[in-house]
Order: C-alpha cells, then structure tokens, then sequence
C-alpha cells in the first residue's frame, strides 16, 4: 500500500510496515544476524548492490528497515537509519560531518551527553566546538569560521525550553555551506518537521517519545536528500551502531500512539504549567503553550504544539531543587522522558552536574532549574504531587 497521502495518524499505523507470507498483521521480528544467499550469483549481487536483500543485521534487516521506512515518511525524509541509542545517533553524525581540524557550531543547551562526547573525545582528533545560545541567530552567524562543517541544533533546548528558529538557522548555515542537523527528540515528527523547515538531517532518541514506554533505548536518523542519508547509512555501518530487531519491534509498536500519548501529555502540560506559573516558590515557567513564553510567536509558527517539556525555576536555588526531588511521589525521579509517565529532574544535582558551574550558567542551567516531563495520568494527582513537594520548601 502506497501510504504517502495517508494523514499523520495512519502514517503511524501503516507506513514502512510489512506482511509476511503468513499475514502476520504485524510486522514480524526477524532475530537474525545473518542472512542466507540463494546461490554464489545471489550473494554477489547483494554485495554488489545489484539486486535488494538482506546480508547481515547490521548492515540491514527487515524489521529494522520497517521502522526507518516509517521514521522516513513521518519526517518527510528520503531515508531514515534506526540505531543502538539516542547517542549512536548523535556519534554518527559527528563521524559523518567532522574531520581533523574541522568546526561545529552547537546549542549550548544540549542535551549533556552531546555536548560532552565533543568536549571529551572529539576534542583529541582536533574536533573544534563552539557552543552558542542558538536561540540568538546573531550567536550562530558570529561563531560561524572557515572551517565549520556542521550546524547542531536542538530545540526545544533540553532542559531549558529555549527554542532555535529552524528556518532562519538553516539559511544562515547553508550560506557558508554548513549542514544543519536538529534533534527533534522533545517534539517528535508529530509536533516538528525540521526537515521540511531546511535542516537537512532530523535526529531522535527513540527512547523517548517515538517508543513512548519507558522501556527500550533507541535512536534514529532522517535524511532530506539521499546524498547526505548514503553517508550517514555508511558511517553508522562501519561504527556498528545499528539497531537490534527486538528494540525496532517494541518502536513500531511504541509508535502507533504516538499522537494519542502526545494530545494527552500537552493537555496536562498546559493546565500544570499555568498552576506552577501562579505559584509563590516558583520564580518562572517555560514552557512553549504559556502566552508568557518568550518565544511563545515562534512555538505558534514552528511547531504544532507546545509538547509536554516544562522547566521551571524555584525561588530557593539548588537546595530547593534537592527538597523537591525528595518530596515527589507519583513523578518518577528519574532522568529520561517521554513515556507515559511523568519523570522529574533536578539538572544542577543530576544531568548536568558534571559540567563546571560557569558552563552551566552560561547554557541558563542555573542552580533552581526543575525539568519536568509532563505523563498522561490524571492531571490532578500531577498537581497534587507537585503540590506537597513545593510545600516542604
């Protein structure tokens, strides 16, 4: 079935999917590592890549194509790759892009891991990186050298909320010839397309809310043109990344309810972001659906809905911070999000702990921040929970 003019919804359903030769109507689990070959002439084919098939999983597999076929066509991309994690995905891209004595351009806000694996390891292979508030297109056009290679953007920021103008960033990159990749792991291709707002490759932990529950960890790559999407499918080949067969099942599974799960994750986002705006312990909100967000203009223009991402400031600093993550109940502490619970983290004390103080100043992690993962449970006993915490400051 041709699915490209199905609506969003029955993308989620039907896109990339395949039957066997037994109607399975689900997509089978093909736990294989390798592949028979009819005949010498059939196996050199393949190696050739005269004929289409299968040779060994981490080159390609039937389930996990299913899934990078649906990822394709959500994102509206030419090709997606599915690999063993969020950060397969993101070491791919810097494999792929960034050679000796070449330069990025990175939200400074991002998401710790991404920003680290540059810092620490990319550093030693003279991998240059500048971190700017991409929010700022006049930060981007500044930190933009000779030598700059790949434009790293990730909005939502995590865990700041801030927002980057994908369109305008775009244009500004590739006037120097820069390509553009966008983790779009906070709003999914149900909420953001960066693909089709000029970024040229579309990133995902599919361990969030692509997969939806909290239990496999992913990660995924969309393509806009197929030049870009053979060297990425090359570098994740050669580095091993590729996803397992299971974890691609539990995906298409996860998938299927991914604007349900959403739709109810924003409805409870919006009425827990206005009750912790009014509250006296808390010193602001973001979060994208408030009329008081800054970017609140662009959130309308770029993205379909505000998501389910909050971050908010306590008025007592880092030991309030502490207090609260002491004090919730139904929220899971716990890093991560996306699922359908709610997850709450305290990044002075967690996630960002690692990174010097004046790093995490200058990214706005500041020592108050509170990032919360808004779930689909009753909204009331979110605000409850929330509630009884805040009280203990």
């Amino acid at each position: 079935m041709d699915t490209k003019n199905l609506g969003f919804n029955s993308k989620l359903i039907h896109a990339g999917d395949f039957h066997d030769e037994f109607g399975s109507a689900v997509t089978p689990i093909y736990q294989t590592s390798t592949f028979a070959f009819r005949n010498a002439q059939h196996g050199a084919d393949l190696f050739a890549g005269k004929e289409k098939g299968f040779i060994y999983t981490r080159i390609g597999n039937p389930t996990i194509e299913a899934l990078e076929n649906k990822l394709a066509e959500l994102e509206n991309g030419c090709g997606g790759i599915a690999l063993s994690s969020g950060m397969a995905a993101v070491t791919t891209v810097y494999m792929a892009f960034l050679g000796q004595g070449e330069h990025i351009v990175c939200t400074s806000a991002v998401y710790g891991p991404s920003r680290g694996v540059l810092e620490s390891h990319f550093a030693k292979f003279g991998v240059q990186s500048t971190f700017v508030d991409s929010s700022n297109l006049k930060e981007i056009e500044d930190a933009i050298r000779p030598n700059t290679k790949l434009l790293y953007l990730e909005t939502p920021a995590n865990p700041t909320i801030a927002l980057t103008d994908i369109k305008k960033a775009s244009e500004i990159a590739h006037k120097h010839g820069i390509i553009v990749v966008v983790d779009n792991t906070f709003c999914s291709p149900y909420l953001q397309k960066p693909l089709d707002l000029g970024a040229d490759v579309a990133l995902h932990s599919l361990t969030k809310f692509i997969n939806g529950h909290a239990d496999i960890v992913g990660g995924a790559l969309v393509a806009k043109d197929t030049a870009i999407y053979q060297k990425l499918r090359k570098t994740m080949v050669y580095m091993g990344g590729n996803m397992d067969p299971h974890q691609a099942y539990m995906v298409i599974r996860g998938v299927k309810t991914l604007s349900l799960r959403i739709d109810r994750a924003q409805e409870n986002s919006m009425k827990v972001a206005e009750y912790l705006e009014k509250h006296p312990k808390v010193a602001w909100v973001k979060y994208p659906g408030l009329k008081s967000f800054q970017q609140y203009q662009l959130a309308k223009e770029q993205m379909k809905g505000p998501g389910a991402m909050i971050s908010f400031e306590l008025k007592g600093g880092y030991d309030a911070g502490v207090t609260l993550m002491n004090n919730v109940h139904l929220a899971l502490l716990a890093v991560s999000l996306g699922g359908v619970e709610s997850l709450i983290q305290h990044p002075a004390s967690m996630t960002h702990a690692g990174l010097p103080k004046e790093a995490r100043l200058q990214a706005d992690i500041t020592d108050g921040l509170i990032r919360y993962a808004v779930g689909i449970e009753n909204v009331e006993d979110i605000i409850a929970d929330l509630d009884h915490a805040l009280a203990k400051i």
